[in-house]
């Protein structure tokens, strides 16, 4: 049994067989693997700069995740670290009960002005999945406000992601993420997958998309749209294979909403700030104002956890009622933290600074173009993406192949890439990648001729 002198004052001067021993035995991960939940090999990150990380053993390795999905003004930003130090040495926390400070009004405002239409009201969180509930309370808060009780159910979609605690899990409809844990069936329900990839043989994109705005009106009629509270969608569903529903999808299930009284959330969590070359995907990309979004990672580019939910006026002014008093209870310990509004506005600055929007608008062409290229692999069935967002699916290598025959596809290809220095996010048979945006077009080629070498690779083995 060790003890707390063992681990010494300088966590850097610790052997890569100590720390791999220490997380083995002690550290429970995310997503771990259950029938041996401390027996997996995690890779040992050591330090990060620009888009590069080096393991514990130095080599370096292309991030083709932007840590998970978040990273987006890269590593080792000097400025970012003065920034941070600065208001902890200033005010390191302050209630958001009681109190409030100048970086979180600092910031609120900002996000105000770069939000679209009326969405001026922002509910700091702790992160995206804190941000989503808070959004799924203030369904309920309002409807129960207004003096509709049963308006509650959330109509979300297959192959989307919310995030892990209890409600947003519940509205994730990702169905492996969840197989062994509960939901709350009673408040969600599912529509068909949206991605165009699925669609029946001769069927046009045009076609799909009809399909899918025409499930939406159906389960509005199978369950009435007085017992529903709330639509949720990201704008692209990234955790799901970055899904870009047909075009036009997003306007139609907007207008749809708003036709039934239901509130529109936009997951931004993933796509705001930047991944597609904008401060918020919904209006400049998908020509829509919902009634509130949902943002996290991308708002400090990862350098300390920060969510918001955006509140538009229209549902603000809906929960106000000066003759029956009421708290929005609701709220965490770290809400607003100074030091987080901090960062977030220092990542704001480099972003205006650096013109990093107009930077991704102007690389996202070759993105995209050297990604289109990887569909002449053998192994690859579909390639997807918008902006700094890319997948790639792999397709059957043979007849009957099953789910292991799926998962053994996408960690090979993950090994492959990152014997060669690049790391990627296998999603069982589907690499996604989001790598920070700060990435130029040679480090955007080094990418993609380790995916495309990697693919070989991956068929040969087959």
């Amino acid at each position: 049994m060790g003890t707390l002198g063992d681990t010494k004052s300088h966590f850097n001067d610790h052997s890569q067989e100590v720390l791999r021993q220490w997380d083995q035995s002690h550290q429970f991960h995310p997503w771990a693997a259950m029938d041996d939940p401390h027996g997996s090999d995690y890779t040992l990150i050591e330090k990060g700069k620009g888009i590069y990380l080096w393991d514990k053993s130095g080599k370096r390795y292309i991030d083709g995740p932007g840590g998970m999905w978040c990273a987006q003004i890269g590593y080792g930003r000097k400025e970012m670290a003065e920034a941070i130090s600065n208001q902890v040495m200033k005010l390191p926390y302050a209630s958001p009960w009681t109190n409030t400070t100048e970086p979180s009004a600092v910031l609120a405002k900002k996000i105000a002005d770069i939000a679209p239409a009326d969405l001026n009201n922002v509910f700091f969180t702790t992160g995206g999945s804190t941000a989503v509930d808070t959004a799924l309370r203030t369904v309920h808060f309002m409807n129960n406000r207004l003096g509709r009780p049963d308006k509650k159910i959330v109509l979300a979609r297959e192959k989307g992601y919310h995030g892990a605690t209890y409600l947003a899990a519940t509205v994730t409809g990702k169905e492996r993420d969840k197989s062994r844990f509960d939901i709350e069936s009673r408040l969600v329900r599912f529509l068909p997958d949206v991605n165009p990839y699925k669609r029946p043989d001769g069927m046009s994109v045009s076609a799909w998309c009809d399909a899918k705005v025409a499930d939406l009106e159906n389960a509005i009629a199978q369950i009435g749209a007085d017992r529903i509270g709330g639509f949720i969608a990201e704008p692209i569903l990234c955790s799901g294979g970055v899904i870009v529903p047909p075009e036009s999808y997003h306007e139609r299930t907007l207008e749809i909403c708003r036709k039934y009284d239901i509130l529109y959330i936009s997951d931004e969590v993933v796509t705001a700030f930047g991944r597609l070359g904008y401060w918020f995907a919904s209006k400049d990309v998908f020509g829509i104002e919902p009634d509130i979004i949902t943002c996290a990672k991308g708002l400090t580019s990862g350098y300390l956890p920060l969510g918001a939910c955006i509140i538009s006026d229209r549902v603000m002014d809906r929960m106000v009622n000066s003759t029956d008093l009421a708290l929005f209870s609701a709220g965490y310990t770290y809400s607003a933290h100074p030091v987080c509004c901090a960062a977030a506005l220092k990542n704001i600055e480099i972003f205006e600074n650096e013109r990093l929007l107009e930077h991704v608008k102007k690389i996202t062409p070759h993105f995209q173009n050297r990604l289109e290229a990887l569909a002449d692999h053998r192994v690859v069935g579909n390639v997807r993406g918008m902006g700094l967002l890319g997948c790639i699916e792999g397709k059957p290598y043979k007849e009957g192949v099953t789910l292991d025959d799926e998962r053994k596809l996408g960690a090979l290809l993950d090994i492959a890439c990152e014997k060669r220095g690049l790391l990627v996010r296998p999603l069982i048979n589907m690499a996604v990648f989001s790598p920070p945006l700060v990435i130029s077009v040679d480090e955007i080629d080094a990418m993609f001729d380790i995916l495309s070498e990697a693919l070989d690779e991956v068929a040969d083995g087959l």
